[in-house]
């Protein structure tokens, strides 16, 4: 699977309106058949940094970036910005998420 973590710095004035901006573009992403997660986070260290994590089938990466959606947000997603984002791009092992080996959670009830 291709794992995919890009870094998006937004203007100020542009922050508060980021995720609405994305919205096409996530859902488009999602639907996309050799997508496994398009996931956006907000950095708790800087308020105008959204952190992007995705991940595509071995067969899924190629299509995305070839994609209309993919394109229109390459053109679009620059007014926003005050860098160009930063990415780290990996083909790696497995299908998915998987639990932590050097934790073990055991479910409690709720209200407990």
């Amino acid at each position: 699977m291709y794992l995919i973590v890009v870094k998006f710095q937004t203007k100020p004035e542009w922050t508060d309106r980021w995720l609405g901006l994305v919205e096409d573009f996530t859902r488009a992403t999602r639907a996309e058949p050799g997508n496994l997660w398009f996931e956006w986070s907000r950095s708790v260290e800087d308020p105008h940094e959204f952190v992007l994590v995705e991940a595509f089938t071995d067969d899924g990466a190629a299509p995305h970036v070839q994609s209309e959606h993919f394109r229109d947000a390459m053109a679009l997603l620059p007014q926003a910005l005050a860098a160009t984002p930063r990415i780290v791009s990996r083909q790696v092992e497995g299908e998915g998420w998987e639990e932590m080996g050097e934790m073990r959670v055991d479910p409690t009830p709720t209200g407990s």
